[in-house]
């Protein structure tokens, strides 16, 4: 019999159970003796088993849901590696047996009896409550650790790096500074000094990456990390555990554990306070952000080669605008190298196309006339099998009235007869059931004909609304055509929403657009963010 091995190591620091290595080994020892051929193996290492949102777990149950499983059985060394929790392991053994897949715990070895099922669901409701009971033992733990000034997480906050103390003879973590001239703390008191100069948190990422720094993890500054540095209390020597969204602490109510002077300062303690002042002072819940409706014509339609969109902004005081790459604009050209492109020149370029391509009485022409077959092929489909179905339904009332004739004149009788009408008379439902949804199909693709002369006298009317509507209505106007526009460096990829006639392509590439220059001469200037 084929099988898989499936091996699970906890995230909880306590488990104490078999190495994945120890696990592999006992598992394919078993099946040599037992005459499995072990097909594949599968290993979540640090995954808890009170979900199922494992990614080897998973595979392993896409793999057996296949119309044909490369498997017929999963090992495990105990139950309580495939599922800690009682509903997951009853869900997925269903499914598996469904499919003719049995779970063997070679530790366990239980036979498919109504007895071997009970003593199954006792063992994995023993596991259940072990893992659970361990897992509030463990919050208990932390929380006791925290309230004590130890530090709990795995990662150390930008700037800090862990260190070891003895508490009773049991090593305990608490963090440190990396050192006064280390450039990560430099980097942190460097943050801080901007944003009390009223630097948002944006133009910090930008400096910060045009001078080469980095995150712990070695990415580019952004808004988002800078942000995270300036709310850090850790910063100013208090250890905060328990108050993050989604922590364990907020789901049972329990009050965050709070500790001053945990451990050595980076900022000062009065300097935190005073940003938190400002950043909150700039809160959109205290001064809304511009409520101005956008300008920019192709808001949410222009994309940067890099993936991401290009958004609109202002320079010289508002008189010039453009669009720029959103990674660019937060991030710096080291993110990405995109040039800004002129907004008037970007929006005339692709109503030129749009103009055209589409908004053209030939064109219009052809599109309806393309419209028009396709809905004339697919009735002609429906209509011809609609014939079919009359043609075979004739052909059964045939047959009927002749057993009938036969059974009126005694031919032959009823015994004889009765499982042939029966048989042809089930034949004619299903004809006459097919035949009344092909009838509502018809009825509902039976749309009437594009009118070609009506779509001309609109094609002058639609080529004013990109001219003549105001920014709402031309923005809606666009969106029915227009899909997406990509730039690169290169040129502009324009991708309709519909075939264009007359090659049927989907999408047009147009030249390189002139860039202006930012700032006039004698320099450049940074482009203020604009609201898209």
């Amino acid at each position: 019999m084929k099988a898989a091995n499936y091996a699970r190591v906890s995230s909880d620091s306590q488990d104490v159970e078999l190495s994945i290595s120890a696990q592999l080994r006992a598992l394919r020892d078993y099946a040599a003796k037992h005459d499995y051929e072990i097909v594949r193996e599968f290993v979540d290492e640090a995954e808890s088993g009170r979900t199922a949102k494992r990614p080897a777990f998973r595979e392993m149950i896409a793999l057996a849901k296949l119309k044909q499983p490369p498997f017929q059985a999963i090992l495990v060394w105990k139950l309580n590696r495939f599922s800690r929790s009682r509903a997951d392991s009853v869900t997925y053994k269903t499914l598996l047996r469904n499919k003719g897949i049995e779970v063997i715990s070679i530790n366990e070895p239980m036979d498919d009896s109504p007895t071997g099922r009970l003593l199954e669901g006792v063992i994995e409701s023993i596991d259940e409550f072990y893992s659970e009971n361990l897992g509030q033992d463990i919050k208990r733990g932390m929380r006791e650790n925290a309230s004590r000034g130890f530090f709990n997480g795995s990662r150390p906050p930008y700037g800090y790096h862990k260190i070891d103390v003895c508490d009773g003879g049991r090593m305990r973590r608490k963090l440190e500074p990396d050192g006064e001239d280390s450039t990560a703390v430099q980097t942190v008191k460097r943050i801080f000094e901007l944003s009390a100069k009223d630097v948002g948190c944006k133009e910090i990422a930008k400096i910060l990456n045009n001078d080469g720094l980095r995150t712990s993890t070695g990415e580019l500054w952004g808004k988002v990390t800078a942000h995270k540095v300036l709310t850090n209390e850790a910063y100013c020597g208090t250890l905060v555990w328990g108050g993050r969204k989604g922590h364990p602490a907020i789901h049972s109510g329990e009050t965050p554990v709070r500790v001053e002077n945990a451990w050595p300062a980076i900022i000062d303690r009065e300097v935190f306070k005073i940003i938190q002042q400002k950043m909150a002072g700039r809160s959109p819940k205290i001064i809304h952000p511009r409520r101005i409706s956008s300008v920019f014509l192709l808001s949410g339609l222009v994309f940067c080669s890099c993936g991401r969109a290009m958004t609109g902004c202002s320079a010289k005081s508002g008189t010039h605008f453009y669009y720029i790459c959103s990674r660019s604009s937060k991030q710096g050209k080291e993110a990405c190298s995109a040039r800004m492109l002129p907004k008037e020149k970007l929006e005339c370029l692709v109503v030129k196309q749009l103009r055209a391509r589409v908004l053209t009485q030939e064109n219009l022409e052809l599109l309806v006339k393309m419209v028009n077959e396709e809905q004339q092929t697919a009735s002609s489909g429906l209509k011809n099998h609609l014939d079919i179905i009359d043609a075979e339904l004739h052909d059964v009332k045939a047959r009927l009235a002749k057993l009938y004739e036969a059974l009126e004149t005694g031919k032959l009788d009823l015994n004889d007869l009765s499982p042939r009408i029966k048989e042809l008379k089930a034949r004619q439902d299903e004809l006459s059931r097919n035949r009344v949804l092909m009838e509502a199909e018809m009825a509902v693709q039976g749309v009437q004909p594009v009118d070609e002369a009506l779509v001309k006298a609109y094609a002058e009317e639609l080529r004013g609304v990109l001219e003549e509507a105001d920014i709402t209505e031309r923005k809606a106007f666009l969106r029915s055509f227009v899909t997406r526009v990509e730039i690169d460096k290169e040129q502009v990829t324009v991708h309709y929403t519909l075939p264009m006639p007359p090659d049927g392509k989907s999408s047009e590439q147009a030249g390189v657009l002139p860039i202006g220059t930012l700032g006039g001469e004698g320099g450049t200037r940074t482009p203020k963010p604009f609201g898209t």
